[in-house]
């Protein structure tokens, strides 16, 4: 039987965001946060111009043979953007936590 388990990321993913978003004048490095099973990561990268690339991961079931991950990078400027993105992350978060 094939099933299919959908779940809110822990408490940490906004904060995460919000984080990026405090720091809009740029970072060195990556930045990165995944869920407790690894299924899920997001990766934050600045470049110049004030973009903050977001790399967004799913590996399900990492420790099954033949196992597979996905990946998409999304691109947001830097401060405005980005602050409108986190607290849009923030907003579903907090309205999904009670289901």
């Amino acid at each position: 039987m094939n099933e299919v388990v959908a779940w809110v990321w822990d408490s940490d993913l906004a904060p995460f965001l919000e984080e990026l978003a405090a720091d809009y004048r740029g970072w060195d490095g990556e930045r990165s946060r995944q869920t407790n099973d690894r299924d899920l990561s997001v990766s934050a990268v600045f470049r110049s111009g004030g973009h903050v690339g977001l790399t967004w991961t799913l590996r399900p079931w990492p420790k099954t043979a033949g196992g597979w991950s996905a990946s998409v990078t999304t691109w947001l400027e830097a401060g405005e953007q980005m602050s409108t993105f986190a607290a849009g992350i923030r907003h579903f978060l907090d309205s999904h936590s009670g289901d």
